[in-house]
């Protein structure tokens, strides 16, 4: 590998989250959707403090004395980077959108007192709703080894009794139990509450004949990395579902306080948990503001008009149009009802013997899992990989894998070391006495839930070649084993990690390098939500420096440094933020003006490639091909919701020169027309 250079991937990951941010603060965007755009924001961050920095903290412990002066310096940017996001933060929502909801008659009371003209309603919800969960704990009694749980929301309280002096009491705000905001409508005018301000009000009712000498709120953040060590011995599911109880135990990460609670109150709290190790930050007057999801505003005008899903033109049977040509989908765009519907046609089809699916993130209301039950009843022979190790799924995944296994539903769980990420499934039916196949290969996971807001393509194909290698596959996962070599199952349609994804990829791109030195037109065009794994990335800047023209769209991490002399002056990298999340991967290599096209699950970081089971598959079809390619140079010309990544990874604005181009709702009206 050559003296190539690198974007660290933590600092690339805050860039990707400052370019949500900077969708809550565009005037363009519908008031709500703003808020929601801040709530994304806040979620994100949560997640950064409860991974990201204690992987950071503990690779510290075990560097050597300059790695670790490069980890600590690390760790300063990052709280720099995030320290001014947060000032953005709040410009956008107090100088902003708090007076913008105040313009359409809705009050959202934050940092201020609870107007008089709702104070009794506000009080009778706190009496008949908010009380039952109330539970304080005394920190002088030490009450049951109290700690406080991971990112949830606490107000230390700080009383005067009339006999014994000052003492500090901890109140839960029960946001986990109850909304976090309460709402009311006065004279045409909305009020929005947050119950932690409804709770100060009124802690006069938890504690009378007290003084309250003052309430502040905080809460801790830790880490939720589970401590999977996969040589245990054991059942996965029982481990995990022990991980899962531990989580609100891990290492604290984060002290997030009011900013004007007292110092002595602050180190009592830090000394009484033991958060010495955490990084402690005066935060807002509230936390986790990720509830903003929920704001308890519903007006159509001030949200993304409706875009209805396309509907598949499909005939009287699915699978047969399936045999006679490869389909190809677009959700959200696109009706995820097409994808249910093979689902249900191979559960109730006489003739279809044999289901295999992977589900990594199993929706909470599976109507896929459901259709799976029926097909085990129906006396289907089913076959379900679930990956108990998709972060926070877990628990979910395990409750749906109980329940299709007692619908005698054969479960495999999770590979030793390894993540199955591949997003498949498998059909085989008996027709004229031979063994017919049907499959879905998809970017994005069966889950119809997050299919609605997040953007990925699914192929519905008959192809057998494919499919043969996809069964292949299959029997391999059913021996819960890493290969024992790269070649063990001799892919030559799919590229299989583990197998021949990395190699086939970086053969592809030496093609598009010989092709440049010989003269001939070369490009790249590649679509992803992270790029970090250094051989690829080296091998694209190898042929940037020959002359291949390589456009990127890069969701989030990118560790790619473009327009870098010597090193990457020919590769461009586009971010694209809008109302859906960006989550399909595609790959475009001109080869010579017959393009080679694969969709997949993977992206190119660390994990994907060296860790995980992902599948990428080819398109055959030349329409698909035109359609396919279609929808990326759509994203190449976005000039409205699309920046320009700079060689530190900056979101750089682009100028609209011409025709204004917003990729997805130019994407939507494609495929909305018949």
């Amino acid at each position: 590998m050559k003296d190539f250079s690198f974007y660290d991937r933590d600092l690339s990951w805050l860039s990707f989250n400052e370019r949500v941010l900077l969708e809550a603060g565009k005037a363009s965007v519908p008031l709500l959707e703003r808020i929601n755009f801040l709530s994304i924001y806040s979620s994100n961050l949560d997640e950064f403090y409860r991974v990201r920095i204690p992987a950071l903290m503990a690779l510290q412990n075990i560097q050597s004395f300059g790695s670790k002066e490069k980890t600590a310096s690390l760790l300063q940017q990052a709280v720099t980077k995030i320290d001014g996001q947060l000032q953005l933060f709040g410009k956008i929502l107090f100088g902003e959108i708090i007076d913008e909801l105040a313009s359409n008659n809705i009050y959202f009371v934050y940092n201020k007192p609870i107007p008089e003209s709702i104070g009794s309603v506000a009080e009778e919800y706190f009496l008949t709703q908010v009380l039952a969960f109330i539970q304080p704990v005394y920190i002088a009694n030490q009450e049951a080894g109290f700690f406080p749980g991971n990112n949830k929301l606490y107000k230390a309280v700080v009383l005067e009794q009339p006999d014994a002096g000052e003492e500090t009491v901890i109140v839960n705000i029960p946001s986990d139990s109850l909304a976090r905001f309460y709402s009311t409508t006065i004279n045409n005018t909305q009020y929005v509450v947050f119950i932690d301000d409804i709770i100060k009000e009124n802690l006069q009712h938890i504690f009378p004949g007290t003084v309250i000498k003052g309430s502040y709120n905080f809460k801790t953040t830790r880490d939720a990395e589970l401590d999977l060590q996969d040589e245990f011995e054991g059942d996965i599911a029982e481990k995990i579902e022990h991980q899962i109880a531990k989580r609100d135990l891990g290492f604290a990460t984060r002290f997030l306080y009011q900013p004007d609670m007292p110092a002595h109150l602050l180190q009592q709290l830090i000394g009484h948990f033991n958060l010495q190790r955490a990084s402690v930050v005066a935060g807002g007057m509230y936390h986790n503001l990720k509830d903003l999801s929920s704001f308890p505003v519903k007006a159509t005008s001030l949200s993304y008009s409706k875009w209805v899903p396309a509907k598949k033109a499909i005939g009287n049977s699915l699978l047969n149009d399936i045999a006679n040509k490869d389909i190809l989908l677009h959700p959200p765009y696109q009706s995820y009802d097409t994808v249910l519907r093979f689902f249900n046609e191979a559960a109730i089809d006489a003739h279809v013997e044999e289901i295999y699916l992977t589900m990594y993130r199993i929706a909470q209301d599976s109507k896929i899992a459901s259709a799976l039950i029926s097909a085990s009843k129906n006396g289907k022979k089913v076959t379900v990989f679930i990956e108990l190790k998709a972060r926070f799924d877990e628990a979910n995944n395990l409750k749906w894998s109980k329940r299709m296994k007692e619908a005698g539903i054969k479960i495999i769980y999770s590979i030793p070391a390894l993540k199955v990420h591949a997003k498949v499934a498998l059909v085989k039916k008996k027709q004229h006495n031979r063994s017919v196949y049907y499959g879905l290969f998809a970017t994005g996971n069966l889950n119809e839930s997050t299919a609605r807001f997040y953007t990925d393509h699914i192929l519905l194909t008959a192809n057998h070649a494919m499919l043969r290698e996809l069964e292949l596959l299959f029997i391999f996962l059913t021996k819960r084993r890493k290969p024992k070599q790269p070649d063990e199952i001799p892919f030559q349609e799919l590229l299989v990690a583990q197998f021949n994804l990395q190699e086939t990829f970086l053969q592809l791109i030496d093609e598009e390098i010989n092709n440049a030195k010989n003269g001939l037109e070369a490009s790249i065009t590649i679509k992803l939500n992270n790029l970090e794994e250094k051989k690829l990335i080296s091998k694209l800047y190898e042929a940037s420096n020959a002359g291949v023209n390589i456009n990127l769209i890069v969701r989030s991490i990118c560790c790619l440094v473009p327009n870098e002399a010597g090193q990457s002056t020919n590769i461009n990298i586009k971010r694209i933020v809008d109302r859906y999340l960006e989550h399909g991967r595609v790959f475009i290599f001109h080869n010579k003006g017959y393009n080679k096209i694969y969709l997949g699950s993977s992206d190119w970081m660390n994990r994907n490639i060296y860790r995980r089971i992902e599948v990428c598959f080819p398109i055959h079809d030349e329409a698909l091909k035109h359609e396919i390619r279609h929808i990326i140079q759509l994203q190449l010309n976005d000039n409205i919701s699309a920046v320009q990544l700079d060689s530190n990874i900056n979101n750089i604005p682009i100028v609209p020169v011409g025709e204004e181009v917003q990729s997805q709702k130019n994407i939507y009206e494609l495929l909305s027309t018949p």
